[in-house]
């Protein structure tokens, strides 16, 4: 079993900066992927970033050039910084990691970004 513990989140104006943590408990040994996503009011969850093991790194367009996933391994947790941020970026993230074919969430955290 895997916990994944959402952190960072608030509420910051359009071109500021945020930090999301996402720490693994429990059996964290062999997480193979670990990737943020966002889902919006009336709009489905979408992939935001995702991460390897060996440090793959896949970014959506929207947020490509703006958004930077890590992985710190011995840590187990995930960051994503997120700069220059935008309204359009306003949702509650979520953090996911794939161990073993199984996959867990996290609780999700709320980025608000006014104009």
């Amino acid at each position: 079993q895997v916990w994944l513990v959402e952190s960072g989140g608030g509420l910051v104006q359009a071109g500021g900066s945020l930090r999301l943590s996402c720490a693994a408990a429990g059996t964290t040994s062999n997480i193979d992927n670990m990737a943020w996503y966002r889902q919006a009011p009336g709009k489905e969850r979408e992939l935001v970033s995702s991460i390897t093991n060996t440090g793959n790194i896949n970014y959506a367009d929207a947020v490509k050039g703006r958004f930077t996933i890590s992985r710190d391994n011995a840590k187990k947790i995930a960051y994503l910084q997120m700069n220059s941020l935008k309204p359009e970026d306003t949702a509650v993230y979520y953090c996911r990691a794939d161990r073993r074919g199984e996959t867990f969430w996290g609780q999700g955290t709320q980025v608000s970004v006014s104009s």
